[in-house]
This record gives C-alpha cells, sequence and structure tokens, in this order.
C-alpha cells in the first residue's frame, strides 16, 4: 500500500550524489543556528540577574525549562516530521526560537522569562529532532557519520557567535543580544526549511557492512515502545547522559573547589587560567568526538564504539577523581572526556534507524532523545551529593554508570538488538510465505 502524506512522497528529488550532501549541509546550518539557546545562555545569565536582581537559581531555572521542553516535546514534533514532512516543522522551529529570545529581550518578570524557555524549547526540538531524523534518512550507510556531523553543529554554532553575542552583549547589552540574535537565526531557520526535503524512497543500506545488523522493516512508533530493546537502549543513555550533563553544569564549581580554577595551564603554545581552558578544549573535542565516533561506528559497529567510548568515559571521570586537583590533568581529563561523551548524540539516532527502520526515524529517534531530558533531571542530585560526600563522591557514582553502560553495549544490547533485527524479520518472511500459500 503507497503512504498517501507528504512525508512519504515529497516533491520529485535525487535520492543519493551530491544532493543528500547538500540536505544534511542544510541540516547541520540549522543546528548551528539552535545552538545558541543552549549553549549560549550562559553569557547572558549574569547581565539578566545585574539588571533585574531575580537572583542566579531563579533565572538558571530558565535553562532547566528549556532543556526539558526541548527534549521532552521531540516526540510530538517528530510525529509531525514523518506525518507531514520536515518543511513545516523547521519552519515552526525558526518561528519559535525567534519569538523566544525576542521575548526574552523584553522580558521583566521570571513568569516571561519561563515561558520564553518553554517556546525556545519548542523550536529548538523540532529543528534538532526533524535534522537528525531528515539525515539518518538519507544516510542509512552512513548514519553515524550524518548523525554525528549534524549533532555538531548544534555544538560549532555556539563556537562560532559566542565571541559576536559577547561583544553584543558588551556594547549594546543583554537585550539587543536577544532581539538582533534572535531575529537573525530565525530567519536562516525559517528560509532553508523550505529547500529541506526527505528522500522520495527509501535509500537501501550497503550490505557489505557485517558490523552493522539493519532492519528492513520500518517499525512504528507504537510498536518500538513495546520492543524491551527500545528501553535497555535508553537506560543505558540515561546512564552515559546524566555524568555527562553533571559535568559540564557542574565544571566550574568543581574547578572552584579544587582551587583551580585561575590557575594559568600552558599547553601547546597556549596559555589560559585553567577553567577557561578546559572549557575551550571541551567544545572542540565534543564537536569533533561527535563525527569521528559516528564514523567508527560505521565502519566497527555500533556497540563496539559505545564500549570503547564509555569505557575511555569511565577512565577519564576516574583520572578526575583521583588526579583532578592538577590543573593540566584537569583540563586534558576533562577534555578527552568531553570527547567521547558527545558521540551519544550520534550513536543512538544511528543505533535507533538500525533497529527500527528509516519510515519512521524521526519520532522514533525523538522519543530515545528524551533520555537527555530524563538524565537532566539527575542532575541537581549531584551538587546534594556533592555537599554532603565531596565530588569525588559524585565522580566514582559516574565512573560506576560508565562502566555499566559499557559492558551493557556489548553483552546486553548487541545480542538483544540482532535477536531482535533478526527475529522480526524471519516472522515476516513466514507470515508472506503463509500468505503465498493460502492466496
Amino acid at each position: 500500500m503507497v503512504s498517501s502524506n507528504p512525508a512519504a512522497t515529497p516533491a520529485a528529488a535525487p535520492s543519493s550524489g551530491n544532493f543528500r550532501w547538500l540536505q544534511l549541509a542544510m541540516g547541520i546550518i540549522c543546528m548551528a543556528m539552535i545552538a545558541n539557546l543552549q549553549y549560549g545562555w550562559t553569557l547572558f545569565v549574569d547581565p539578566i540577574d545585574a539588571k533585574n536582581h531575580w537572583g542566579r537559581a531563579a533565572i538558571q531555572l530558565a535553562f532547566t525549562i528549556f532543556v526539558v521542553t526541548e527534549t521532552w516535546l521531540v516526540p510530538v514534533e517528530a510525529w509531525f516530521v514523518d506525518k507531514y514532512g520536515p518543511r513545516v516543522v523547521i519552519m515552526f522551529g525558526g518561528v519559535m526560537i525567534a519569538l523566544s529570545w525576542v521575548l526574552n529581550s523584553y522580558a521583566d518578570s521570571l513568569t516571561l522569562l519561563y515561558a520564553a524557555a518553554v517556546i525556545g524549547g519548542m523550536g529548538a526540538g523540532a529543528v534538532y529532532g526533524t535534522c537528525v531524523g531528515n539525515a539518518l534518512k538519507w544516510f542509512p550507510d552512513r548514519r553515524g557519520l550524518a548523525a554525528g556531523a549534524t549533532a555538531a553543529g548544534f555544538g560549532a554554532g555556539a563556537a562560532i557567535t559566542v565571541v559576536p553575542i559577547a561583544s553584543m552583549i558588551a556594547a549594546s547589552g543583554y537585550q539587543t543580544a536577544f532581539f538582533d540574535f534572535g531575529l537573525g537565526q530565525g530567519v536562516i531557520v525559517f528560509v532553508l526549511a523550505f529547500f529541506i526535503r526527505p528522500p522520495t524512497h527509501a535509500i537501501p543500506p550497503k550490505k557489505k557492512q557485517l558490523n552493522l545488523p539493519q532492519t528492513k522493516i520500518d517499525f512504528t512508533p507504537p510498536q518500538v515502545l513495546r520492543s524491551p530493546i527500545f528501553w535497555v537502549m535508553y537506560l543505558v543513555f540515561v546512564m552515559v547522559a546524566a555524568g555527562g550533563l553533571m559535568t559540564a553544569a557542574q565544571i566550574a564549581p568543581i574547578a572552584h573547589d579544587y582551587k583551580i580554577a585561575n590557575t594559568p595551564v600552558s599547553l601547546a603554545g597556549f596559555q589560559m587560567a585553567a577553567l577557561t581552558f578546559a572549557i575551550s578544549l571541551d567544545r572542540i573535542f565534543d564537536g569533533f568526538g561527535r563525527p569521528f565516533f559516528g564514523w567508527v561506528s560505521d565502519n566497527i559497529g555500533r556497540e563496539h564504539t559505545m564500549f570503547i567510548a564509555f569505557g575511555t568515559a569511565a577512565v577519564m571521570l576516574l583520572t578526575l577523581s583521583t588526579w583532578g586537583h592538577n590543573p593540566i590533568v584537569f583540563v586534558l581529563a576533562t577534555a578527552v572526556y568531553f570527547g567521547v561523551f558527545g558521540e551519544i548524540y550520534s550513536l543512538f539516532p544511528a543505533t535507533c534507524g538500525d533497529t527500527f527502520g528509516s519510515k519512521f526515524a524521526t519520532t522514533n529517534n525523538g522519543m530515545l532523545y528524551t533520555a537527555k531530558g530524563t538524565a537532566s533531571l539527575l542532575v541537581p542530585a549531584a551538587s546534594l551529593i556533592a555537599a554532603s560526600y565531596g565530588w569525588q563522591a559524585v565522580f566514582v557514582i559516574a565512573v560506576a554508570l560508565n562502566a555499566t553502560a559499557a559492558l551493557m553495549a556489548l553483552f546486553v544490547i548487541k545480542p538483544l538488538r540482532r535477536s531482535f533485527i533478526l527475529g522480526n524479520e524471519a516472522a515476516a518472511e513466514e507470515a508472506t510465505a503463509a500468505s503465498a500459500k493460502t492466496a
């Protein structure tokens, strides 16, 4: 039966060659345009507090609201993508991210600031989920690389614009920066949406990649939610994401408590304070790690790559726990850690597409992506544990979570996923054969 919805039958477009790389590039640009909503937020916190005196904690609640909204609404937005195509959803996202920052520029109360965070979360989630899902559909043969490159755009955008935003805040005030960058980012996303589309038909993966078991069946979201392998992947995602989000949120307090935040560090001809150096390298390594590990997983398999990345993350967290008071160790260990942490945003979408098919990839990956929001709810617990038992206790828990996740990737996810794919394909073939006999 041929589907009649616009997502399944978009305007004619080439299904391979340079066109799909153009689609990937436009998705990366859209991701770069929403990056500041998460990574550029820290630049606005103190200026907002200086003007309104709401307190950092109250202002940072807007960030939490944004992250939760951005992640948990992705499945709803992704359903619209699979139903109506990516164009209208990305247009919606462009309007919402522009509206969010314009409202921030006028916000004279916490209520309005929080409302803008909800709107921004809706817009960012619409763009993020759509662009990653579209990459999965265009690149079934290179899902890891495509998802990783798309996710890398989410960090690269902040790296490119952080200096101009900081300069505008200093020169013209944070309200002007919110307004101008909000409109600019929204307009670019809205215009690019006109040119983004899914493939007209399924692109078959390369069968020679034996390390990449890929289903021939397109599973619907309800079927995915009923499958145990989805929930195992969700659990592992939460376990790894919790440690990374905790480290990202607490890296400054950790450096200050270790009394090394302002200690000069010299590496590769560069010298700056340990905390500044660490944050700068973290962004670079995080952005590089997403497409790199995606590419690695395309060649050696998803689970093997997870084992390497999660295991390395455990070692780096253990290093921080033991020798993190040394500023050079702190800078290098956090850089390597974020280099292997960001891969969850390429490996899990790729694994989801391999396991559940391309047709509903945007919605299915959106459901899995909510694990980031779930993990973010665990981040405040790190502060409570640190206050009672010290940062070493927090690191020990994070090490245990990453080490367990590494083992689960090889010994739980890998056999379960292979069994799920082969079992369902065998059942489908039996059903087809039975139907042929009775016809």
